[in-house]
């Protein structure tokens, strides 16, 4: 007896499907390892609740520079909304490259770990690259390392996840760690606005504090992830081929579901205004004041904190694309809002809206894709999507920008809602991610 195996389906040939085996996985004819995995069933596995808390203190760190960061550029910098939508253009663009660059690495070399490590590293390197920066240049240099960095990681680390549990409770094993991911996006705004409290206008403490809390998740990932990499004896007795770009093209031109998803995501994507841009417009209307800026991220956390695993169990019940559809109603509601008025209301049902669409699409649109992708090309493929989605809030980003320049804050957000409307009609029509 050796390890156990299943199979899973290749890149779609002409005729019956072909089928390779993939190691380290239960089979229906293994009786110990389907017995493990049915009685893993009910609970998450210890590798997603660790790569959790990895995320939560990753996002702490991520979250408090963001939190202070459009501040920092319109304000202390007094640089233009345009100068910040090219920022944030950047902010999504870095990691295209490396997305598609860490999927594949981790799948070639069978090490999702250590390349997460890398992009976990690189994340830390970017809050020190920030002390200095003092202009739109280095702004853009940190901000476009750190994206990098989030890049090489999100890959590999989602296949973790995906590669942990059971097909079938994708949806709660990405819900929980969501939840603990912005556990870290809800605390990392708390202590940038105690930071500022306490020392207003002092955005290198923010920074630093940034800088150490993310080399505390690098730690974490480096002594509590293991990583079992397959000998080459053991890969070949499985009989798997070697993943290869090929391999994958073959997988994206054979397979229509594979396709959907990466257009459905790119499309979307490109429709969505980032939370930020959403913060600026209230603020600009004098819904909130300056002051309590960074707590805005603080509310969508909380609402995206409490959604996540209840989205995950609907979306494992109902189907991921409807729900992930659904998401995007919520932030089509949410333009609607932001754009409707100046008050408290106003803001806050900005925020619940925000924090459901994130519920609903962040830890559901890789769990769909994880669902449809063989084992061997799962990071190469969850990279892609996510590629497709950055792309698509960089183009947000940049379009956005300019419309508030030539038209204002009002007028460029309803014409995105427009819009968004339109292409959640034709995706419903067309059968979106089915």
């Amino acid at each position: 007896p050796g390890p156990s195996h299943t199979t899973a389906p290749r890149v779609p040939q002409k005729g019956r499907p072909v089928y390779i085996t993939v190691r380290g996985m239960p089979s229906s004819g293994s009786r110990a390892s389907s017995k493990s995995w049915r009685s893993k069933a009910g609970r998450v596995p210890g590798t997603v609740v660790v790569l959790g808390f990895v995320s939560l203190l990753t996002d702490i760190s991520t979250e408090m520079v963001t939190a202070v960061l459009p501040l920092f550029i319109t304000v202390a910098l007094g640089l233009s909304p345009m100068a910040f939508g090219v920022l944030d253009s950047v902010y999504q663009a870095a990691t295209v490259a490396a997305r598609v660059g860490g999927g594949y690495t981790a799948d070639r070399l069978a090490r999702p770990k250590a390349v997460a490590v890398a992009g976990y590293g690189l994340g830390m390197i970017a809050k020190v690259m920030l002390l200095p920066a003092a202009g739109i240049g280095a702004l853009s240099a940190a901000t476009g390392l750190d994206r990098i960095g989030k890049g090489l990681r999100t890959g590999p680390r989602d296949a973790l996840i995906a590669g942990s549990g059971p097909p079938g409770t994708l949806g709660r094993s990405f819900g929980v760690h969501r939840a603990l991911d912005t556990l870290g996006a809800l605390l990392g705004p708390v202590v940038a606005f105690l930071l500022m409290t306490a020392a207003p206008g002092n955005f290198d403490a923010v920074f630093m504090v940034a800088m150490c809390v993310a080399g505390l998740g690098v730690l974490l990932l480096i002594g509590k992830v293991d990583e079992s990499r397959p000998t080459a004896a053991a890969t070949a007795d499985a009989g798997a081929p070697r993943v290869t770009l090929a391999g994958a093209a073959r997988l994206v031109a054979g397979d229509a579901r594979v396709r959907r998803v990466l257009l459905t995501a790119a499309v979307l994507s490109a429709l969505t205004i980032s939370d930020a841009f959403l913060y600026l417009v209230l603020l600009k209307g004098d819904a909130i004041s300056t002051h309590f800026f960074p707590l805005m991220f603080l509310g969508t956390g909380v609402v995206y904190l409490a959604a996540a695993v209840p989205f995950g169990r609907l979306a494992d019940r109902f189907g991921r694309p409807r729900v992930f559809i659904a998401g995007h109603v919520m932030i089509l509601l949410a333009y609607g809002v932001a754009g409707s008025g100046a008050s408290a209301l106003a803001a806050g049902a900005t925020l619940a809206l925000l924090g459901l669409y994130y519920a609903a699409t962040d830890g559901v649109l890789p769990a769909a894709t994880a669902a449809i992708v063989p084992a061997p090309y799962r990071a190469t493929v969850i990279s892609a999507v996510q590629t497709c989605v950055a792309l698509g809030r960089s183009l947000a980003a940049l379009t956005f920008g300019a419309l508030w320049a030539l038209t204002g804050p009002s007028t460029a957000l309803w014409a995105f809602a427009a819009v968004l409307a339109a292409a959640l009609a034709a995706v419903s029509l067309i059968g979106g991610l089915k």
